[in-house]
């Protein structure tokens, strides 16, 4: 190009007679080689490299000011926050859990009244596993000296309250019936609860043959006078705890259900005074409602002036879903309820003394019961005349 002119004619329409621009040689112009490195070219705006501001300038959240140290500092803050929102969000959906209870088909597949009350029954008469002061008889012996007997409207279980001295314990009577239950829906109406020092009366679920690996749950159980309510309880093995979500009325005494912790006491829930003793069979008696399946555990109880109609009517099917807060909930959220609860029996007893009644903080401190529990079960007969069980029936029911 620096050897090229423009057009004579070109030129021409500057170099008129009145121009004042002078013709330039463009030959005289001297050549000089662009050096690239030295390019006066403008770069858009946003474009080319950043000026760095002086250090006095930068912002000291800028973090081209920080050192080394102090941004590994911020990134290892921003890591735990980061990591504590995702156990946070965890935890938060894992303490929500809570098993689907939704509503089964059930129908009626035993029930124990009547006159024949005794018959779904076994008696137990071995030496009480728990170590009470206790002879729990046969059935022979326990209708020759009228410690169970069944009418057209009850039937009572109780303990001997006529010999004047039993040196080596108690008579009394130990009940299992003879059907086993994997699940079921139970319905236990109660009429009269046993009460008085010395005893530990309970109505119970169990393999007794295979205990603990079946588990345990203990619908009523007391001991002594019984002022404090039922404590509904589970007793299983290791692995099975109810630190979880729970829907229920009663207070909840332990979360892990094993029998090797907290001396087997089980992972209970303690009804009102109203659920068990002298205030119980003073209202009349009431209702017991017991619900097995995979789901979970739930018991409700009710007085007897507040029984829920589909229990009431004896023709229809009792439901759940229509009975509210249960008084205790032993959901399925960390145990599994099928591995845990096999080949259940229903069975009622009493015992005395042994290794909950005879207990000092029950007997003495508690309840303020005289002498020791052996003592006065050996020399005390009129003392035995409240503890007796009478129930009007109890109703089996399983999904269909």
């Amino acid at each position: 190009m620096d050897d090229r002119r423009f057009p004579p004619d070109y030129l021409g329409r500057y170099s008129g007679s009145t121009s004042c621009v002078p013709e330039i040689a463009l030959t005289d112009v001297p050549k000089t080689p662009v050096d690239p490195a030295a390019s006066t070219t403008v770069p858009a705006p946003g474009q080319g490299p950043e000026k760095e501001l002086p250090e006095a300038q930068t912002p000291r959240y800028d973090p081209r000011r920080w050192s080394l140290r102090k941004k590994l500092i911020v990134a290892s803050v921003v890591a735990v926050v980061i990591i504590v929102a995702i156990v946070g969000a965890i935890e938060g959906v894992r303490a929500n859990r809570y098993p689907d209870y939704t509503p089964l088909n059930y129908k009626l597949v035993d029930t124990y009244e009547g006159p024949s009350f005794f018959d779904n029954f076994d008696y137990f008469s071995d030496e009480d596993p728990t170590k009470g002061f206790v002879v729990y008889v046969d059935e022979e012996t326990a209708e020759y000296l009228n410690l169970t007997f069944a009418t057209d409207t009850s039937a009572v279980l109780r303990v001997d309250s006529s010999t004047p001295y039993a040196p080596d314990g108690r008579n009394s009577v130990r009940i299992e019936s003879k059907s086993t239950y994997d699940t079921g829906l139970f319905i236990f109406d109660i009429l009269h609860t046993p009460y008085g020092c010395a005893t530990w009366p309970a109505l119970w679920l169990t393999d007794g043959y295979n205990w603990p690996n079946n588990g345990e749950i203990d619908i009523v159980e007391a001991n002594n006078k019984g002022t404090e309510g039922n404590e509904i309880t589970l007793h299983t093995t290791a692995g099975c705890s109810m630190d979880v979500k729970r829907k229920e009325t009663g207070s909840p005494h332990y979360t892990s259900c094993g029998n090797d912790t907290h001396g087997n006491s089980g992972c209970g829930v303690q009804g009102d005074p109203s659920t068990y003793g002298s205030a119980f069979n003073n209202l009349g008696g009431g209702v017991y409602a017991l619900e097995l399946r995979d789901a979970g555990v739930r018991a409700w109880f009710w007085t007897r002036d507040s029984i829920p109609a589909d229990i009431k009517n004896t023709t229809g099917v009792p439901n759940p879903a229509l009975w509210g807060t249960a008084l205790a909930d032993f959901p399925s959220t960390d145990c599994n309820i099928a591995s845990h609860f096999r080949n259940q029996s229903i069975i009622a007893n009493i015992d005395l003394c042994g290794e909950l009644a005879a207990q000092s903080q029950f007997y003495e401190k508690l309840y303020s019961c005289p002498g020791t529990c052996s003592e006065f079960v050996a020399n005390n007969p009129e003392e035995f005349d409240k503890a007796y069980w009478e129930f009007k029936s109890f109703k089996v029911y399983q999904a269909a």
